[in-house]
């Protein structure tokens, strides 16, 4: 088939792009820089120069791009650093999730694209109670902290309008915490935060989180485009979810850092925000069963362990 991966240049579109070629689509990437267009030629794909929150671009490039299928992986997310002021952090990711989808979805439908798919994220944003591990039929959070509100608002926006379109039809991808070579949980500034000992521990550290490397988001992805079933949404995430007070600690030990500093829930919310106490205490994970059973795939890294100190070795390594 014919794709379009809007976000082409993106942690997760770096390893899409060589993907999709490898299993037989022809693929047109977007991004926002004449620089980066470069990076789409080198993958093998054809570059669409496109600012997802400029209309006539993004219905320009659909429209010469004549899609079967459309791939939102739209954010902007790669200098994201202070969570303290999360839904600022997250201000232009929210526009894209918003305004971008609306956009790429109204192109989409003028172009006569059969298949749209779009990322969304699984973490925080499903209710506190209930099971720690949360499938994609229970419900997101409905009283989220402040800080995350708009954040939530934008992923629900999302999600809606893409599961809610018949033509084309709609897919989402809810991504876990995302981690791969200088990327996300791996990435320099993360590595940097933990052997600063800037990343605490807070309270118990009882929140659960899930994890996914980008090679196996990737993955997933395919296997959306070829057997995803059109109104669904799937949890893409490796098989082993994991409280805070786990991971935190053994990642640091793996980049060489020190242990955490352990702070009380009452001292983090004075100095990093209710938001992120929530994130470290209460939050849950999610089940990938489904995308297992409906899109035949298998995470190549099913637990962080195994994907955390692979990365961290191999830096090591190159450090050396």
């Amino acid at each position: 088939m014919r794709i379009l991966v809007a976000g082409a240049t993106g942690a997760i579109g770096l390893e899409l792009v060589p993907q999709l070629i490898a299993a037989g689509h022809t693929v047109v990437g977007t991004t926002r820089t004449t620089a980066k267009a470069e990076i789409i030629k080198r993958m093998g794909a054809e570059p669409a120069i496109a600012d997802g929150l400029d209309a006539p671009a993004i219905r320009a490039a659909v429209i010469a791009a004549k899609p079967d299928v459309i791939i939102d992986q739209m954010t902007d997310l790669a200098a994201v650093t202070d969570l303290r002021h999360f839904d600022r952090a997250f201000a232009v990711t929210n526009r894209l999730r918003t305004e971008g989808t609306d956009f790429l979805l109204a192109a989409a439908r003028e172009a006569g694209v059969k298949l749209f798919i779009a990322q969304s994220f699984c973490g925080w944003t499903y209710g506190r109670g209930g099971e720690e591990i949360k499938t994609e039929a229970d419900a997101l959070d409905p009283d989220p902290p402040e800080e995350l509100r708009r954040t939530l608002q934008a992923i629900q926006h999302l999600e809606n309008t893409v599961t809610g379109s018949a033509n084309p039809e709609g897919i989402v991808l809810r991504y876990g915490s995302f981690y791969g070579p200088d990327t996300g949980m791996l990435s320099r500034a993360m590595i940097d935060q933990l052997r600063r000992r800037r990343v605490p521990l807070i309270g118990g550290g009882g929140g659960r989180w899930s994890f996914i490397h980008v090679d196996d988001a990737a993955a997933a992805t395919v296997a959306a485009v070829e057997r995803g079933i059109s109104g669904n949404i799937y949890n893409i995430v490796d098989d082993e979810p994991a409280e805070v007070s786990e991971w935190l600690p053994a990642l640091a030990a793996m980049v060489g850092a020190r242990p955490p500093i352990r702070v009380p829930a009452w001292l983090g919310r004075l100095f990093a925000g209710e938001h992120l106490v929530s994130m470290m205490t209460e939050v849950r994970a999610g089940s990938n069963a489904k995308a297992r059973q409906e899109l035949g795939w298998r995470p190549a890294h099913p637990s962080w362990r195994q994907g955390f100190a692979e990365i961290a070795n191999r830096a090591t390594q190159h450090a050396a």
